[in-house]
This record gives structure tokens, sequence and C-alpha cells, in this order.
């Protein structure tokens, strides 16, 4: 997945934000003010994306090829991952958590946040 490609599928969610430069120029994505997804922080310039997951896929996830622990997150207790394999057959799956990060993020917003941005209704 590229950026654009990560862009495009974040905005396609209702009621998401766009950061354009934050946290060393990542990708911030919000919904109502909380982050769910960036694009960012890969090493040697290599695309990376980072997301909320649940406990049971964050267990799961930090020892699958292509996944860790988020930097920063992870370290302080949160459960976010880092995806860094760019291979072209992860992309649906990427797409899966990236959907579910957001779904995550909007449920953990006030009952009255979510009715005023129209969603999980």
């Amino acid at each position: 997945m590229t950026y654009d490609e990560f862009n495009q599928l974040c905005r396609s969610m209702p009621a998401t934000t766009y950061v354009v430069v934050q946290w060393n120029n990542a990708h911030v994505w919000k919904v109502g003010g909380k982050v769910f997804a960036i694009g960012g922080w890969g090493e040697k310039d290599k695309p990376a994306y980072v997301f909320k997951t649940s406990e049971l896929n964050f267990d799961f996830l930090k020892e699958q090829e292509g996944y860790k622990p988020a930097p920063y997150f992870a370290s302080r207790g949160m459960k976010w991952i880092q995806h860094f394999d760019t291979q072209a057959k992860t992309d649906e799956e990427l797409r899966y958590y990236l959907k579910e990060s957001y779904r995550i993020v909007s449920l953990g917003l006030t009952k009255r946040l979510q009715k005023e941005l129209g969603v999980n209704q």
C-alpha cells in the first residue's frame, strides 16, 4: 500500500480529519480528534503504518512477520501495531486493520460526539 492509497482509504471513512504535518511529517488520521491511523515512521524511508488494535489482535500481530508493536505507543502499554511489510499481498489485511482501528477509536468517543459526527449509528 502506498501513502496515497492509505490516505484515500482513511479519507473514505466517515468524519475523519487529516493532519498534514504532525509527528515527524507523518500522515496522521483522526476521528473525533482522536488518532486512529498513522502513515510514516518506516525504516530507511520505506512506508509503514501504525494503527490501534484489540488486545487479541495485538497479541497475534506482534508475533507475525511484517508487524511489530508500534514505537512509542506500545512502549507505554497501548495496543498499537506498526505494519511495515509493503508487499501488495498484505494490502487487504492492512485495510481490515485500519478500518478496525477506526471502529475501535470511534467507539471510544462519547455517545454525544458519535451522534454529532454520525458514526456508529
